[in-house]
């Protein structure tokens, strides 16, 4: 295989003006956010030396409802264990005496210069997490020079995070059974300027997540679904188990099929990212389809239990759709050392989001920006430390994967 199809090579980084252009509104007291007092500096958490470090920080300062909700995963969590731990199946096969003096991290993501190969994948409710949810993190993107995309059940609307300032965003989309909340969801977000839906596939119906059954998930009474204010959506009722299985069960289309993705198409000019694709049957159809791109994602291990990890499944994706779109990847990245070894497989670029709301609710925006800080300068040593000066460089011969064993050694 070669290098990871898409890259675009020595562009220059955008220069994003994250001022707002209106003051953003004010905050909740920290009583109605649900949430402990800012987060202090050095002195109140210790020094921050990777982003897992920031879990625990979180679970500390959220209410438990809260913390379950961002950090379980469906049913025995095997598939959320193994999101982390197939990454550290996959060793480097680092090349020497080459010149690393110059790293150039740059891409672009259809079409849309970022600065680095990490993006923000969508979480929702992230007031939860901190008064200033989204906005927060909208910045902390821009600010970065990468994409966040924005979810379909965030609690800051489109509008609202457009207004953070420019900033390349993209939509995610969950099908309802009402398509005409689907279709003024897609028209708010192209006039919000949003440059791409991504579709989420994997949710007919929402897994099984025992912790959001025990806790009786609902959400905070202050807070509402934003992007569905005023349809009678935007509120989450109490259930007897989960009160988002229930929302769902309610609302969500289960007849969603291909051919959705060609009505989406006719609906919209913008492109589209198919999201929760693990197979190479789905890869193909995926292309077939006529979609933009693939999201390689098993929705953070939160709907089936016992599906590979996503950097298993990668590899399969990639070599499916045949270089003919491009493929990305979330789930259990947590180094920069993991975003190459998922280059080295043929992905395009990858989405953090847990470890996006845990800062969140740790430091607010500064965490998010320290997130992004240190995945990039983590993989621009990996960069360095393997040999690669570009995204190009990077290549399936830098990586050793557990199938790997049965490869001949390559000749000298």
């Amino acid at each position: 295989m070669t290098c990871a199809a898409g890259h675009s090579l020595s562009l220059l980084l955008p220069s994003f003006n994250t001022e707002h252009s209106d003051p953003p509104p004010p905050r909740p007291s920290v009583k109605e956010s649900g949430v402990g007092a800012p987060a202090g500096g050095k002195g109140t958490m210790g020094e921050i030396t990777n982003v897992m470090e920031y879990q625990a920080i979180a679970k500390q300062k959220l209410p438990k409802m809260a913390y379950d909700y961002y950090a379980s995963g469906a049913e025995d969590e095997w598939t959320l264990k193994e999101n982390r731990e197939a990454f550290s199946r996959i060793l480097f096969r680092p090349r020497i005496l080459i010149d690393v003096s110059k790293i150039d991290m740059t891409t672009s993501v259809l079409g849309f210069k970022i600065s680095m190969p990490i993006m923000i994948a969508p979480t929702a409710f992230q007031k939860m997490a901190h008064p200033d949810g989204e906005y927060a993190t909208a910045r902390a993107a821009s600010a970065a020079g990468t994409i966040m995309t924005l979810s379909s059940w965030a609690t800051s609307s489109v509008e609202e995070v457009a207004s953070t300032g420019p900033g390349i965003r993209f939509f995610q989309l969950y099908v309802y059974k009402d398509r005409k909340v689907v279709e003024q969801l897609v028209r708010r977000a192209e006039r919000a300027g949003f440059k791409a839906i991504a579709l989420t596939v994997d949710t007919p119906r929402l897994g099984r997540r025992e912790a959001d059954i025990k806790n009786r998930f609902v959400l905070p009474p202050h807070l509402t679904l934003k992007n569905f204010e005023g349809l009678d959506l935007g509120k989450m009722d109490q259930a007897n188990d989960s009160g988002l299985a229930s929302y769902v069960a309610g609302q969500i289309d289960r007849t969603l099929s291909w051919k959705d993705v060609k009505w989406l198409q006719s609906i919209t000019s913008l492109p589209i990212l198919v999201k929760g694709v693990v197979t190479a049957e789905d890869a193909r159809l995926a292309v077939h389809s006529g979609a933009a791109g693939i999201i390689v994602s098993n929705h953070g291990a939160r709907q089936l239990d016992y599906v590979p990890a996503t950097i298993s499944a990668l590899e399969e994706v990639v070599t499916a759709a045949q270089g003919r779109i491009p493929v990305y990847l979330d789930g259990g990245v947590r180094r920069g050392t993991d975003v190459f070894k998922a280059l080295a497989l043929g992905a395009s670029g990858i989405f953090v989001g847990r470890p996006v709301v845990f800062a969140l609710a740790a430091e607010g925006e500064a965490g998010v920006r320290n997130v992004l800080r240190m995945l990039q300068e983590e993989f621009e040593l990996t960069m360095a430390l393997s040999g690669c000066t570009t995204l190009a460089d990077i290549n399936r011969s830098h990586i050793l994967t557990e199938g790997d064993r049965l490869r001949p050694t390559p000749r000298l």
